[in-house]
């Protein structure tokens, strides 16, 4: 289902690429992929249980990959203190690695590897364009510190890239993992949609890194994904894409925006309820930068706004403070998605918590255990059956 659902995806990604295209073939194109991806949404359709709950139970992997070597383990377990040039491939901006750029450690790497691959970038600023491409799975980036290892772009969307395509970082390796480097994209918010980390690999996890950009910050495109303790920072539909995705321990802050424009934290693009995707956001803390905070009187802030038809976003046991607006939720267009969309709340705290003036839509819900039970790592991203590999600490339920 996770396969199947990012397929879908993918369709559509492809067709909003292909929107500014021209020429007589563009429609025969277009109609081409319609009707191949027909039949992975009727797949889809065959695979999903309509009595069954919204959560993911009951499904294994079908094997556990072979990811870590002894000395690999004792690296994800370490302090990060100092690395042994002979365990990993280390990148040094000042040259006294073995790269001093991050790609032509990424290009160096063999391909379809099935153990990690462990990049060590020591502190510095690195700045270009990273691109992990599928046929390099299971490469582990680690670095000095959010605060000094940082990974810097700035492509837009006002500059000519799509969305898709601005990202300072963008993974489609399978097994992904990252621990301790900010990924920024320093566009601006004048320059629109700009990616600072875009990640459409399966099994992903980062850990303690930092997140930085304007609007369109992450790409949670596609696949299974899991963030803890990172701090990502935004201002509209600043965590976005049809990913499953589980954020714990996160610190979300939201940042001042253009003239004229709010704040939103989410933009779910959940497309078709067969789906197996949606953004799960637990013991978090949902918070504003300072200038924010004192312009909050008059720039609206929320939680989310549904992107597609059958979006999907939850805050579950999170601070929420109180710049966000009481209805904490805005719509996209109208009223699309709002009577098919799956928006929940459960045991969140802080002033901006309250739920009595919440939307009234029909997909709106202050949930109970048993409906949060089915987005933890355990139940909406079957965690428990990758992420020890990772030695990322993780919760598996409520």
């Amino acid at each position: 289902m996770a396969f199947l659902s990012a397929a879908l995806t993918n369709k559509i990604t492809c067709l909003e690429g292909l929107n500014s295209a021209s020429g007589p073939l563009k429609s025969c194109l277009v109609n081409s992929l319609t009707c191949t991806y027909q039949h992975i949404s009727n797949s889809l359709s065959m695979l999903s249980n309509p009595g069954a709950s919204i959560g993911r139970k009951n499904r294994h992997l079908l094997a556990t990959p072979r990811w870590l070597s002894e000395k690999d383990r004792q690296i994800l377990q370490g302090s990060g203190d100092e690395y042994d040039p002979s365990e990993v491939l280390t990148v040094a901006a000042d040259g006294t690695g073995n790269f001093s750029t991050i790609m032509d450690a990424i290009n160096f790497v063999p391909n379809n590897s099935f153990d990690r691959i462990i990049i060590y970038i020591k502190e510095g600023l690195y700045q270009e364009n990273v691109e992990i491409p599928r046929w390099k799975p299971n490469i582990v980036l680690l670095g000095d510190g959010s605060d000094v290892t940082v990974i810097s772009g700035n492509r837009s969307v006002a500059d000519g890239w799509t969305t898709f395509r601005s990202a300072t970082v963008a993974v489609s390796g399978e097994g992904f993992l990252a621990r301790d480097i900010t990924f920024e994209n320093t566009a601006g918010p004048e320059k629109y949609q700009a990616v600072a980390l875009r990640v459409n690999a399966d099994l992903s996890a980062v850990y303690r890194c930092t997140i930085n950009g304007y609007q369109d910050t992450l790409y949670v495109h596609s696949f299974r994904q899991f963030y803890r303790e990172c701090d990502i920072f935004g201002t509209i539909d600043y965590i976005f894409g049809n990913a499953a995705v589980v954020f714990q321990g996160c610190n979300i802050i939201s940042r001042m925006p253009m003239s004229g424009q709010f704040t939103v934290i989410t933009a779910q693009s959940r497309d078709t309820p067969d789906e197996d995707t949606g953004i799960s956001l637990q013991n978090c803390s949902i918070m504003a930068t300072d200038d924010l905070y004192s312009n909050s009187s008059t720039v609206k802030s929320y939680l989310g706004r549904p992107w597609r038809n059958f979006s999907r976003t939850v805050y579950l046991e999170s601070y929420i403070d109180d710049f966000i607006a009481p209805e904490g939720w805005t719509n996209w267009n109208g009223n699309q998605g709002l009577d098919t969309l799956y928006y929940g709340e459960y045991e969140n705290n802080g002033p901006g918590s309250r739920t009595d003036n919440r939307v009234s839509w029909p997909g709106y819900h202050v949930m109970d255990y048993k409906d949060a039970s089915n987005f933890t790592v355990s139940q909406f991203i079957t965690g428990e059956e990758w992420l020890d590999s990772t030695y990322f600490p993780y919760d598996n339920g409520i």
